[in-house]
């Protein structure tokens, strides 16, 4: 078997290369070197130069990857493709490649995962850590060549382990996802994941969750991550270390679950749905002259309300439609702040009750009609979906136009699914926010 060992170094988050170093093997003996800088026709970031030490004067007079590209590809033919964390030194070269026109496949191994394997309870396998671990000499930290040679080093120890032909045939094999896999994700918490609806949690090696998803395979979801090329995914893999999951049993309880997941971890890879956007509640209330109010206030901070909004401007337009449909004033609904008599440029069919031309007890009879007509309307809703197991449903709750959560139910419980008060019994509180309000209109 013939090995090319190689490290890149790139510009960052743009992943173009600045060196590369490939040391070939054969198992016993380094037969062939190239090692070279290369000009990544990009600027290389500050911290990037703090790191490697390598500049953009460094690199003026590096050729372009295109000038090196034929022999990378002739010394890697017919080679198993070894990094330390390979899918990043693999996918990076790839990149290249493919910016000029051209594919570039071999097979792979990572050395991260071979050390899991081999070298079994070390405190760290980051190749500084692991060399030092190992008593593996490592110079010029961060420079292509000195890692790569590093990491020659550490295979060949990897090599002479007792058993290192059983782990090497099994990674070797063409439907393993060793090289698949981010190299610190353990193939046995992967096994676990289950083939079903619900959510899911990459997690650091703090356990600190890092990303949520949704997916209606969880296995098949987590393994498409791993494939995707993206830098987004190429850094979460490489810092995921175990990936947890919840069922849900069906695609709306898992966007549900996920939401609250998202706004209550605020995992850094999840960019949408991380801020609980303010929601607003209409209520009502009764002035010193006997008159009834309809308001509104941020729902944290509104008691017994009627309706819950997600933003101002649709309790304007709900308040303008309820005023136009029941004949009330814009006064007195929270539309209009004047001293005297509503003059709203909309709402035109206040019958006078701000001008003492109608009597109080006429207009509230009215402001009655329409608080009936929203509980009437907004009356409690119950969604039953599909459990997580035959055995069982789950249910959502929605009590006066807000979500109040969800919970799962034996089907052996004799439960009546029209009974709120008993619903409310098995769910699990959530928080209602507008991208749960979204979520719900699907279904509702």
């Amino acid at each position: 078997m013939m090995y090319t060992i190689i490290d890149v170094e790139t510009t960052g988050r743009s992943n173009r290369i600045t060196e590369i170093s490939i040391f070939k093997y054969d198992g016993t003996t380094v037969i062939d070197e190239f090692t070279t800088l290369v000009n990544p026709g990009v600027l290389i970031p500050v911290y990037i130069t703090v790191l490697t030490n390598i500049d953009n004067a460094t690199v003026a007079n590096a050729p372009y990857f295109e000038a090196i590209a034929e022999r990378v590809l002739e010394i890697t033919e017919g080679t198993v493709f070894v990094a330390h964390n390979v899918n990043f030194d693999y996918n990076v070269i790839r990149g290249e490649f493919k910016r000029l026109g051209l594919t570039f496949d071999r097979k792979k191994l990572c050395t991260v995962r071979l050390s899991r394997q081999l070298f079994k309870g070390l405190p760290s396998y980051s190749l500084g850590k692991l060399c030092a671990s190992l008593e593996i000499p490592l110079t010029d930290r961060h420079r292509a060549r000195g890692d790569a040679e590093a990491t020659v080093t550490l295979f060949q120890k990897l090599l002479a382990q007792e058993e290192a032909p059983a782990v090497f045939k099994s990674f070797m094999k063409a439907n393993s996802r060793q090289g698949t896999l981010p190299p610190n994700l353990s193939e046995e918490v992967f096994n676990t994941l289950p083939e079903t609806t619900g959510i899911y949690y990459f997690m650091d090696k703090k356990n600190t969750i890092i990303y949520v998803g949704k997916a209606k395979n969880i296995k098949k979801r987590v393994l498409s991550h791993f494939y995707d090329k993206k830098q987004k995914e190429l850094d979460l893999c490489r810092e995921t270390a175990h990936i947890d999951f919840a069922l849900s049993g069906s695609e709306t309880l898992a966007l549900l679950m996920e939401d609250a997941a998202i706004k209550k971890h605020f995992p850094k890879y999840n960019r949408a749905s991380k801020i609980s956007k303010k929601s607003y509640s209409l209520f009502n209330y009764t002035d010193r002259k006997g008159v009834i109010h309809f308001a509104t206030n941020i729902s944290k901070l509104a008691p017994y309300a009627l309706l819950t909004f997600h933003s101002r401007r649709d309790v304007i337009l709900y308040m303008e439609k309820l005023c136009a449909t029941y004949k009330l004033c814009p006064k007195y609904c929270n539309l209009q702040a004047v001293e005297a008599s509503c003059d709203h440029y909309k709402i035109t069919t206040c019958q006078g009750v701000c001008s003492g031309e109608e009597t109080i007890d006429a207009y509230n009879k009215r402001v009655h009609l329409a608080v009936e007509a929203i509980k009437n309307k907004h009356v409690n809703n119950i969604i039953k979906l599909s459990g997580r197991d035959v055995d069982e449903d789950a249910v959502i709750l929605i009590e006066n136009g807000v979500y109040r959560g969800y919970g799962f139910i034996s089907k052996n419980d004799s439960i009546s699914y029209t009974d709120a008060e008993t619903i409310a019994t098995h769910i699990i509180p959530q928080q209602d926010n507008a991208d749960v309000q979204r979520i719900l209109r699907k279904v509702i």
